[in-house]
């Protein structure tokens, strides 16, 4: 924490990222594409998978399609969603430090909201089955917007609904995907790596990288703490 650069300004709201970083659902998926890519036959290079994290549906279809083909896309893509499925029915866990950063936005009454690239059926039913449906004041999918992330649609439809200017927003993402749509949208974002290590050209972008969300959460408190003192 003590090489991440402060916060100077208190946001007026928190819009979070889901996969990867409110729910440990990334290994979740990339479990079930390379379980149903296996009984299929197919095979393809496990870093596929990780280049995956954070694009919308259509760009991940785009990314099978090239290797295997359309028929065999649908069927790998029918059979992991089916496989998902199961766990989100379940439940997918929270990623640590997740509850212990919502009471705290919480108790100062700081708006928040989901911007994710999930398709909103399939985002509020996690949500739900989480525990977390409730806990947002706005829900933004990419069923919501013309354009997925990279693409900043999500996160200013988010700021929209929440009445805060783009500028005054923190954005908590785990991707680098989730990062540049962000920036684009003139947010500010603290970054917490799930599956995806930030590499030289994600830190050229310059924003915050944290370890948790515990780091996030400290990382918020001491701008609060800075509104408080004196001019």
């Amino acid at each position: 924490m003590s090489a991440v650069a402060p916060l100077a300004w208190r946001p007026d709201a928190v819009v979070f990222d889901m996969d990867g970083l409110m729910l440990d659902s990334e290994r979740a998926i990339t479990d079930c594409m390379t379980r149903a890519a296996a009984e299929a036959g197919h095979d393809l290079p496990p870093g596929l998978w990780l280049e995956m994290v954070g694009t919308g549906d259509a760009a991940c279809r785009a990314m099978l399609a090239e290797r295997l083909g359309d028929a065999a896309t649908d069927a790998l893509l029918e059979h992991a969603g089916a496989l998902y499925a199961e766990v989100v029915d379940a439940g997918v866990p929270h990623r640590p430090g997740l509850l212990a950063l919502l009471d705290w936005l919480e108790q100062r009454r700081i708006p928040r909201a989901v911007a994710t690239s999930t398709r909103r059926t399939l985002a509020l039913r996690k949500l739900r089955r989480a525990g977390l449906l409730a806990r947002f004041d706005a829900i933004c999918t990419s069923s919501d917007v013309a354009h997925p992330k990279p693409a900043p649609d999500v996160y200013l439809l988010a700021a929209a609904q929440l009445g805060v200017a783009p500028a005054r927003c923190v954005v908590l993402e785990d991707s680098p995907t989730g990062v540049r749509a962000a920036l684009a949208a003139g947010m500010t974002p603290v970054q917490v790596p799930d599956l995806v290590v930030p590499d030289d050209a994600v830190r050229a972008l310059r924003h915050r990288i944290v370890e948790s969300l515990g780091d996030a959460q400290r990382l918020l408190e001491a701008c609060m703490e800075l509104d408080r003192r004196p001019a």
